[in-house]
């Protein structure tokens, strides 16, 4: 099994050089066939690996492949562990990646209309596009395949690096380079809280090692640290808190999630690949994994459910108001992902995990059919400017309605069984603030589905509103981008109600996630649980089914049979509508405190620093020393004989005394 391990990234990482490297050669197909194949190879060697574990039993795999350094006892490795919460990983993750491949063939088709025609930016963009996305998926299974810190962190900063580059694949938009940069800087803080953790692991248990790490985590829980003068912090408490901050910047929780809505600015493939299944479900992932050192700090499992609340809630309110098809899906993936942190607050790592697992098919479903009406509507991507698209986009509309009903969590759906799930495990938490949780998540349910569906019903259904030229060329798109849709929206209904008995009340996750004895959440959902079908039942029980189909009939209501109440609800409410529609100024505060703080801090190194200290004291102060040296100096330069002759007398005395005393 060593060599298929190995070969599951390094597939991956052979189908992005080629394409990389010898793009212009092997031309578009070529690329895209490479790549294909490579991913391909990744997704199936890693179904064999889930076979392997999960169904034949196998022991936890976890060796070391590569040994980079060792300095002072520390090892700087590079290894594999693979357990059943790995092979799962590894299976959405190539799956998913697979899928977005395949459509990335009829998506960037026309690419070369997006460049200028006297740039050579877009030399090769679509054998280069291929390239970044296997890049991407190699270092996603890096990081998910890891048995270390080191690797974990190269895994983490590959896939930010990877992102960076396809936010702002179109290069020659300013809007693309600004989304970037934003993306680029924010994960930029949240990795610096990150590595930090990684420091005080290192410190305290002098190892990178998952395994040796978790050994001495009881031993860490009793030990203090002060970081203010005066004022102790547990250690295990200091080091999940950092270790969390790295993920609210990858998995975009408030005040870190600003980057996420910008980077729609890049071509629809990557906003399913990185949004749905990959680079912002990695701290989730993360947490799940470090869940031995989790589960001994209540005061970091606090922190998480309430930030987790906070983003499942306030991002969700915000996608009321988007009029971009592809933000509307941004902001229910950062409200979902939301709704996994609060999972991971409530100890409920299976159903975080469980959670990421359906979210990434139907969440993937969702942008790759957003992106196929657009190409459809030639790149307009305004739902006030289409309508009534199910007939012209019939499969189109069909999967778009499944990943609806997935999100919206509609019974049976698979959507439904892992947020159910967590909303219960919520209710029977004891962490502290799980009650404002509770209320959040709940609250959640309808405003999902109010704007899940207003999105859906403004697409598809009411009145063309379209111009004359779109409407002319409407048609289905090609089967590149509906083949996937098809495939993905098959397990966006089935796989929630298949896995939800091994993977959240079953031993499917065995030792790779542990849970204190007095963390008791999932596991009182778990008394009650008496298969998928009992658990549909069940649920018309509570609140959530009710709130989501409040969300869908009002929906329906305002915008398909009294659309003025929008706007008259929108001139009511203007003041909370300016709020969501600004974002609540997350924008406008960062720009004006931290990067004007930065600009003006700039400013006054520049006025001090350079402008008077190097520039006035050691350029032009040298100079005026050296001039006024030379001023005194040539005061002495005479020309008359007897002074010189005088000079010398002075000069013969003053060597005489000298000598007498030396």
């Amino acid at each position: 099994m060593d060599n298929l391990y190995l070969a599951i990234p390094l597939a991956s990482l052979f189908g992005a050089i080629v394409a990389g490297f010898f793009g212009a050669q092997i031309g578009r197909k070529g690329a895209h066939t490479v790549t294909i194949l490579g991913v391909g190879t990744s997704f199936i060697l890693s179904l064999f690996a889930l076979n392997h574990h999960v169904f034949n039993d196998a022991a936890a795999y976890n060796h070391s492949v590569y040994e980079w350094m060792v300095s002072d006892g520390l090892r700087f490795e590079v290894g594999f562990l693979i357990d059943n919460l790995t092979v799962m990983m590894m299976s959405v993750v190539t799956g998913v990646s697979l899928m977005v491949h395949v459509y990335t063939i009829g998506y960037m088709e026309d690419d070369l209309h997006n460049w200028p025609k006297e740039s050579l930016a877009g030399t090769n963009s679509y054998q280069r596009f291929f390239s970044y996305i296997s890049l991407f998926t190699f270092s996603m299974l890096m990081l998910v395949m890891s048995n270390n810190f080191m690797q974990l962190f190269f895994g983490w900063e590959a896939v930010g690096l990877v992102s960076y580059l396809l936010i702002g694949f179109w290069s020659v938009r300013p809007t693309a380079v600004y989304a970037n940069l934003k993306a680029f800087l924010v994960n930029r803080v949240g990795d610096f809280g990150f590595i930090l953790g990684i420091a005080a692991v290192v410190m305290y248990s002098g190892s990178l090692d998952y395994y040796e790490v978790f050994d001495k985590a009881g031993e860490m829980s009793q030990q203090t640290m002060s970081i203010f003068s005066g004022t102790e912090w547990n250690v295990i408490s200091v080091i999940c808190i950092l270790l969390f901050i790295g993920a609210m910047g990858k998995s975009a929780q408030m005040p870190l999630h600003v980057w996420l809505p910008d980077s729609m600015e890049g071509p629809t493939p990557i906003s399913a690949l990185i949004h749905a299944a990959t680079m912002v479900t990695a701290g989730i992932f993360m947490v799940s994994r470090m869940s031995p050192l989790f589960e001994l700090s209540e005061a970091a499992l606090s922190f998480i459910i309430v930030i987790g609340s906070l983003t499942a809630i306030l991002m969700g309110l915000v996608g009321i108001v988007q009029n971009d098809i592809k933000r509307v899906v941004a902001y229910s993936t950062l409200s979902q992902l939301g709704y996994m942190t609060v999972a991971l607050g409530a100890s409920a790592y299976s159903a975080a995990v469980f959670h990421l697992m359906t979210h990434a098919f139907f969440k993937a479903l969702l942008f790759l059919a957003a992106g196929s009406v657009i190409i459809a509507m030639h790149h307009e991507q305004d739902i006030r400017k289409m309508g009534g698209l199910k007939k012209y986009l019939p499969i189109t509309y069909w999967t778009s309605l499944v990943g609806s009903l997935a999100l919206i969590g509609f019974p049976g759906f698979s959507g439904f069984f892992s947020k159910d799930a967590i909303i219960e495990a919520v209710h029977h938490s004891t962490i502290p603030g799980h009650q404002f949780a509770y209320i959040a998540v709940l609250s959640g349910v309808f405003i999902t589905a109010f704007y899940s569906f207003r999105m859906f019903f403004l697409v598809f259904h009411g009145e063309e509103r379209m111009d004359k030229h779109t409407k002319e060329h409407l048609h289905e798109t090609p089967w590149v981008v509906t083949v996937p849709l098809i495939l993905l929206a098959i397990p966006s209904v089935f796989i929630g109600g298949f896995t939800i008995g091994d993977m959240l009340f079953g031993d499917y996750f065995g030792s790779a996630i542990y849970i204190a004895e007095n963390h008791t959440g999932l596991a009182e959902v778990g008394k009650h649980f008496h298969g998928a079908w009992a658990f549909v039942e069940h649920s018309f029980a509570g609140p959530a089914v009710y709130l989501a189909a409040a969300g869908v009939i009002s929906s329906w209501y305002i915008y398909m049979k009294q659309p003025s109440i929008a706007d008259s609800l929108k001139q009511r409410f203007i003041i909370i509508y300016n709020l969501l529609d600004r974002k609540y100024y997350f924008d406008e505060f960062n720009s004006a405190v931290f990067a004007g703080g930065s600009r003006q801090l700039g400013d006054r190194l520049w006025q001090v620093g350079d402008v008077k200290f190097i520039d006035g004291v050691l350029v032009n102060g040298s100079a005026k020393l050296v001039a006024w040296f030379a001023g005194v100096t040539r005061q002495l330069q005479t020309g008359m004989l007897y002074h010189y002759a005088f000079a010398m007398i002075i000069g013969v005395l003053m060597l005489l005394v000298m000598g007498l005393f030396i």
